[in-house]
């Protein structure tokens, strides 16, 4: 299999990045989701990728979350608490396992 080249994978991370800077607050979305509506139904991962680097760019990555609702992203914020702080103030509720109600919490991209 071909590698990606620099433009393709820039790509796709703008188009990653522009459907995060539609989550609304209060609502999250997963990486499964995001990787759907940018056309690479598999590229789950790579969204984590692209997400990995862009938590300066005031982009809302804390409302992206694994299709449990578990904060797998949070090691990427510094404090160890951010990422469900970030959540809580907007009004999501979490679980007594620490996963987000997804039933009541997950918005889903519309093409």
């Amino acid at each position: 299999m071909p590698k990606k080249t620099t433009k393709e994978k820039t790509d796709f991370f703008d188009r990653v990045y522009k459907v995060v800077a539609k989550i609304p607050k209060g609502k999250v979305t997963t990486y499964g989701a995001i990787a759907e509506d940018c056309g690479i139904k598999s590229a789950a991962r790579t969204v984590g990728w692209a997400l990995n680097g862009a938590s300066a760019t005031g982009l809302p990555c804390h409302r992206v979350v694994n299709r449990f609702g578990g904060l797998s992203g949070k090691v990427h914020f510094g404090a160890p608490t951010l990422m469900e702080d970030l959540l809580r103030s907007e009004g999501v509720e979490f679980d007594d396992e620490g996963c987000v109600i997804m039933e009541k919490h997950l918005w889903i991209p519309k093409k």
